[in-house]
């Protein structure tokens, strides 16, 4: 029988049952389904990217392929690891191997992020009820963060966001070295998550674990330092960590109280993170554990980096949303029961409220519309001429083009974000209806004008799109 949180000496009983394990996952494949159905629609409809589909295609294509990960969309010759550090990407290659395409990036995106549902539901069910746990599990999994991550491509960080929700319910089961086991591969994911690693070591020091807590701060900050200041300038080809520079020029810690919020936009990232919980989820230490991730973001001065979109913010959901759990089951402790039972209802409220808007407005409402499902000439048109080039070429292809070439050619962008002497490209696709991205597209318009007139000549142009291929 499932027990509810209780006062016993100063802490709360979770119990583990059966049945509400094989209640969430089922949930779990819900969300698996709608999160691959939007991405691999995304992905049909010409709305991935090269950057950044098609430069994890390559790195898992070259993993797949026992070599280094090299991205041409990033560089001639670009070892990703020199850029970010995620070699925990490695281990997509044995699905790469059996499907060798990016939908199959897309789909390990959508399982990564459902799987995390299971335990943000199994231990709200435990520490809140079974129905209040359900709708917060729910609520978590059509949160906008993990939204806006599976409508974007996909990213490293999605092997984060599990990891941080299997190891935060050990925390709250008080599993003190389990979860550090589901922490550890952290460091593997991406160069800024060993802060988080840090700040678990300090959520261990907090609830007494004094000596693990202190080897998990010092081993996190060790990795952080050995990967900032060693590992990714030896593999970098300037020999410096590149994103260094979004702290800004002259930055110095004096400035840290000015900088976190200085911009109006900060303060939206911050009430949208915690305004789903009801910010109820203030009230546990287990928020202590986003600092990282909001801090580093908070200093940056690239704003996309404060924006409530892209995939910056899946590491936070589960953070939040287990911290929600862990409040909630505390209050039982502290508030009358009856003045527990009305908070419970607004927080909950809150959820319902939230999940509507979840399904309504963001990226999942487009599974609704039906012009997602509706055929779409002009994509068409971009699949007649992109299957055109033989496997095995060498391409330079628009963002949006990008990601539909890179499991069977050579992908160059095009325009090149490092401007090249001369494109080495033996084919050229472009989708005239430039974006200002990488440049303006008075110059995207000039740069496919002077290929035009050079050795290139002209195979196929229809609904904006240009197929060039070298003479």
């Amino acid at each position: 029988m499932l027990q509810h949180a209780v006062p016993s000496v100063g802490r709360v009983l979770i119990t583990r049952p059966t049945s509400v394990t094989l209640r969430v996952w089922p949930l779990a494949f819900v969300f698996f389904t709608l999160y691959g159905l939007l991405s691999v629609t995304n992905h049909r409809q010409l709305g991935t990217t090269g950057f950044d589909l098609g430069i994890f295609e390559q790195i898992v294509r070259a993993y797949a392929g026992f070599e280094a990960p090299v991205s041409e969309l990033k560089g001639p010759g670009f070892v990703m690891l020199g850029d970010h550090f995620h070699p925990i990407l490695a281990t997509l290659a044995p699905l790469y191997w059996i499907f060798p395409s990016p939908i199959t990036l897309l789909f390990a995106q959508a399982g990564l992020l459902a799987v995390s549902v299971v335990p943000v539901t199994r231990i709200a069910m435990s520490m809140v009820g079974r129905q209040a746990g359900f709708v917060i599990g729910v609520a978590y999994g059509l949160s906008w963060g993990l939204q806006t991550t599976v409508d974007f491509d996909f990213h490293e960080v999605a092997f984060a966001v599990p990891l941080l929700a299997f190891a935060i319910e050990r925390l709250l089961r008080e599993e003190w070295t389990a979860a550090v086991c589901w922490a550890a591969p952290l460091i593997l994911v991406k160069e800024d998550l060993p802060l988080t690693v840090v700040a678990i070591g300090g959520y261990l020091w907090l609830k007494g674990q004094r000596r693990l807590g202190g080897w998990v701060m010092a081993s996190g900050l060790v990795s952080f330092l050995l990967i900032l200041k060693v590992l990714i300038p030896a593999m970098n080809p300037a020999g410096v960590y590149g994103f260094a520079g979004d702290l800004g020029k002259g930055f110095s810690w004096l400035d840290l109280p000015g900088r976190l919020f200085d911009h109006d936009k900060k303060l939206v990232l911050l009430l949208s993170v915690f305004a789903p919980t009801a910010l109820l989820a203030l009230l546990s230490p287990v928020s202590l554990i986003a600092v990282p991730t909001l801090l580093w973001r908070l200093l940056s001065v690239n704003q996309s980096h404060w924006e409530a979109g892209f995939h910056y913010n899946a590491v936070l959901m589960p953070i939040v949303f287990l911290a929600l759990a862990d409040a909630l089951a505390k209050g039982k402790l502290i508030l009358p029961a009856q003045t527990y039972r009305k908070a419970l209802r607004v927080v909950l409220s809150v959820c319902v409220v939230a999940s509507v808007i979840g399904i309504t407005t963001l990226p999942l409402s487009k599974l609704t519309n039906a012009t997602t499902w509706q055929a779409d000439p002009r994509v068409a048109t971009a699949h007649r001429l992109m299957d055109m080039i033989p496997d095995g070429a060498t391409v330079a292809a628009s963002n949006r083009l990008a990601p539909q070439l890179t499991d069977r050619t050579t992908v160059q962008l095009f325009p090149a974000i490092r401007p090249r002497t001369a494109t080495d490209a033996e084919w050229i696709v472009v989708d005239t209806h430039f974006a200002n991205w990488p440049t303006s597209a008075a110059a995207q318009a000039a740069e496919l004008a002077g290929l035009r007139e050079t050795e290139y000549r002209t195979v196929a142009e229809q609904d904006g799109y240009i197929l060039l291929k070298r003479a």
